[in-house]
């Protein structure tokens, strides 16, 4: 990127991250806050250090909350700007002008949340550089939904498989929300379309968005049904559904699920080679795959008496994210959910994932615990991540996903998902669920289709989610500071709702109750949003706080957790995946602004930005797994090609919060290996019980459920990784989520009480200890050289720029992007 044309300039200003100070000259840009390290006072006197002046970007976009504090002069205290990023990058910046702290203040505010209008935003006006490998590629071109569908066998040129293109959308005027082109069952005209549109909310019909290569079952997907309180039903909608889950077997070219066929698909388990010893008895492998499948039952047909063989018997399933009382609740106001007599060819199971204010007010604890990392040394406050339920809430997500690709992967059967608009959890659920099926979208190129196709085309609200125009609340000034007093680790830093920002949230509440023309609608679960009529593009772009919700995060974070745990099954890498969130917030490219299809192709997107592919694809070396082996063979453990995760060990996204390892998940880490240890020792005892010694295969085929074409359901197998003491072995045929809470309530201990210095000092301390620890900190000479500094060390802290290593980097004023890397 090219050098910023600079509006203001602040000479000698302290930053400070994790309590380390660094000097240095502050400017500001229309897009950008650039930290210039060391001072150019210092650079002029000695002219050795200019090989080592860096520059520090922090993109304006990302900044989800700013807190200047001023202080009278006499104090002898700098006044400061606190600024708490969307990457969970903290910094402040100390003046010791304070009218140069307001000055910049203003400046940063009026550049953030007084834009007005998304093509004031940043990525209407960059461009790389020309001879930069990034503006060689046009990432618009990567997506192409009838490509991506022909991939999956369906075309207007390739054979029948029970799906056919509708163009009934091509101008948005069938669903807003929906992609231009809808794939829907053959045998249902556009006309049945149309009738069915007015049951489902938004006119979000059942339309597919995944086909097994293998079993030509499907994933569909679709927003809830309108029954109301008289209950009504909608003949064509019921067509609608069960054709898409009739579309597998009446067009599989004659194919039957017969379990005698002689070579199974590969993404099958194959039960009928080897399944019995030559006395008759069970094999081990085939007890291995009962208690994979089934936990440990063995079933058998009421009528016939035989027994059911896996995979061979179909349970189309209709998932409904919510938890059962908001699903039911939503009928009071005429949505609802399906009434099962009418869908007897399916069964539902509700996941119980919370809405997107549950989710929001859980990060909001986990940044509550972080939150004093620009002037605090000191770890995250454990008690606080526990509480916030993070890890409860993906390993949730992540469970639910799986069972999807269970069902469609390994019990050759059809999914229809839905939450209420079908544009969060549905989202959530239908690309996790996709991931762990098809080895294509674990790729890059695949990976960036599985984000077009299922987040941007179906409508996820990147800009509502966002809040990409940001919010004055979002700005404070702290009356505290007036005092003269500095920032302690714990106290009120200006974060929190002031009074004036109650005031002003009621007068916004006031306006719109009394807004002529706008209707109240509402979303996922009774929140109103949007008027039912969709808004032209520059209308209603608001930030809303309300709106705003980590969603897309969240399958971030679970598609991390996957990644963790199938090391060698991604092509790309960690840094991928938090290099893709910043970008998500960053507006530098026009990929995620709007709500979408439709606004983006009425903003004209493609013509008047760049896309974020091209930056991916064009530095592909820096986002590629070393570790990734493409090989598919469900005859190799390891090289299947279906993965699912391991719920009872979901983690903490250390390098998304800018912290080690060992300070997220120091305490669940030592937990798991003490639980290790006493599943060997309960192993060894159990062994000596046996006349004879444990079967090999037997072991094998339990030692890791997830790469054995099932996800785990229960803790039978005493080789696999344990469950930590109190978490309960699932039923058999219990939900999915069973035991996940329990799980969770012992892998992020909040109950516990850790040391003192392994916790942040966030209720105050009695004895004054962290106090005056603190007020002492800037005097340390602790942080010389921190912005060059990458994760490591005692704290772990990342540098000013999230990253940045001066390890064999001397180049002169080198510019380093907020997330680490140099910028073109």
């Amino acid at each position: 990127m090219a050098a910023p044309h600079l509006k203001h300039t602040f000479a000698n200003i302290h930053a400070l991250r994790g309590g380390k100070p660094e000097l240095g000259d502050l400017a500001l840009s229309d897009y950008h806050l650039v930290f210039r390290f060391p001072p150019e006072s210092l650079t002029a006197a000695d002219l050795s250090l200019k090989k080592s002046v860096k520059q520090v970007w922090f993109a304006f976009h990302i900044i989800s909350q700013c807190t200047l504090r001023p202080t009278p002069p006499s104090s002898g205290v700098p006044s400061s700007i606190r600024i708490r990023f969307r990457d969970f990058t903290y910094v402040s910046f100390n003046f010791s002008d304070d009218k140069e702290a307001r000055e910049a203040f203003e400046f940063i505010k009026a550049r953030t949340s007084k834009l007005g209008s998304v093509d004031k935003l940043l990525a209407f006006s960059y461009r790389p550089p020309s001879n930069a490998p990034e503006s060689k590629i046009n990432g618009w071109d990567l997506y192409d939904a009838r490509a991506e569908f022909r991939r999956q066998g369906i075309s207007e040129k390739s054979r029948d498989l029970g799906w056919r293109i509708s163009t009934i959308n091509k101008d948005y005027s069938f669903s807003p929300t929906y992609p231009a082109l809808l794939i829907v069952p053959s045998k249902i005209s556009d006309i049945t379309l149309k009738y069915a549109a007015s049951y489902r909310s938004r006119q979000r019909i059942p339309t597919l968005t995944y086909r097994h290569p293998v079993n030509n079952c499907t994933i569909t997907r679709c927003s809830q049904p309108l029954p109301g309180i008289s209950f009504k039903r909608n003949i064509q909608d019921e067509s609608l559904v069960s054709a898409c889950f009739s579309a597998s077997t009446e067009f599989a070219g004659g194919a039957s699920l017969d379990t005698t066929v002689e070579s199974p698909p590969p993404s099958t388990v194959d039960l009928t080679i080897e399944s019995e010893n030559t006395d008759g008895s069970v094999s081990d492998i085939q007890k291995a795959e009962d208690e994979l499948t089934v936990g440990g039952t063995i079933l058998y047909d009421e009528k016939t008496g035989k027994r059911l063989i896996y995979g061979a018997q179909q349970q189309n399933l209709i998932v409904d994210a919510r938890p059962v009382i908001n699903s039911y609740a939503m009928q009071a106001i005429g949505y609802g959910t399906e009434n099962m007599e009418h869908y007897k060819f399916a069964k539902k199971e509700y996941l119980n994932i919370d809405n997107i204010h549950v989710m929001r007010e859980s990060l909001e604890k986990v940044i509550s615990a972080i939150k004093d990392a620009d002037v605090s040394p000191f770890p995250p406050n454990k008690e606080l991540l526990a509480k916030s339920k993070w890890l409860k809430h993906i390993s949730g997500i992540l469970s639910g996903s799986a069972l999807i690709a269970q069902r469609v992967g390994i019990q050759h059967s059809n999914v229809l998902i839905h939450c209420s608009d079908g544009w969060d959890r549905t989202g959530q659920l239908s690309a996790l669920s996709q991931l762990m099926l098809d080895p294509y979208y674990r790729t890059l190129e695949g990976f960036i289709v599985l984000v077009e196709k299922d987040w941007l085309s179906f409508g996820h609200m990147f800009h509502l989610r966002s809040g990409h125009l940001s919010h004055e609340d979002w700005f404070t000034v702290d009356g505290d500071a007036l005092a003269g007093t500095a920032v302690k680790p714990g106290e009120n830093d200006g974060r929190q709702d002031h009074f004036e920002n109650a005031i002003a949230g009621a007068k916004r509440f006031w306006n719109k109750k009394t807004a002529p023309g706008k209707d109240a609608v509402t979303d996922a679960d009774g929140t109103p949003i949007e008027t039912a009529v969709e808004p032209a593009v520059a209308e209603n772009m608001a930030t809303r706080p309300k709106d705003i919700s980590p969603v897309f995060h969240q399958f971030l974070d679970a598609t991390y957790q996957l990644l963790r745990q199938h090391p060698t099954r991604f092509e790309f890498n960690e840094r991928f995946l938090r290099r893709l969130h910043y970008h998500v917030y960053s507006c530098q490219y026009g990929t995620f602004l709007f709500n979408n299809e439709r606004q983006r192709h009425e903003a004209r997107l493609q013509e008047r930005t760049r896309s974020v592919w091209a930056y991916f694809l064009s530095r592909r070396s820096e986002f590629t797994n070393e570790q990734y082996d493409p090989t598919v063979d469900d005859h190799v453990r390891g090289r299947e090609r279906i993965i699912f995760p391991r719920c009872d060990d979901v983690r903490w996204w250390h390098q998304l919060f800018n912290r080690t390892d060992d300070e997220m998940n120091g305490d669940l880490n030592a937990l798991a290996a003490t639980a290790e240890r006493v599943a060997a020792y309960q192993q060894a005892s159990s062994s000596s019980e046996f006349s004879g010694p444990i079967d090999a295969g037997t072991s094998d085929a339990n030692s890791n459920p997830s790469s054995s074409g099932a996800p785990s359901r229960t803790s039978a197998s005493p080789t696999r990784s344990p469950l930590p003491p109190g978490l309960a072995a699932t039923t058999a045929g219990g939900s999915v989520l069973i035991g996940v809470e329990s799980a969770h309530e012992v892998l992020t201990p909040g109950t516990r009480s850790p040391a003192p210095l392994n916790r942040n000092a966030v209720a105050g301390d009695p004895t004054g200890t962290f106090a005056a620890l603190q007020e002492r900190i800037s005097g340390l000479s602790l942080g010389k050289a921190m912005f060059g500094g990458g994760i490591g060390g005692s704290t772990g802290r990342n540098s000013i720029g999230g990253i940045g290593s001066n390890s064999g980097r001397n180049s002169q004023n080198e510019l380093v992007e907020q997330e680490m890397k140099s910028m073109d």
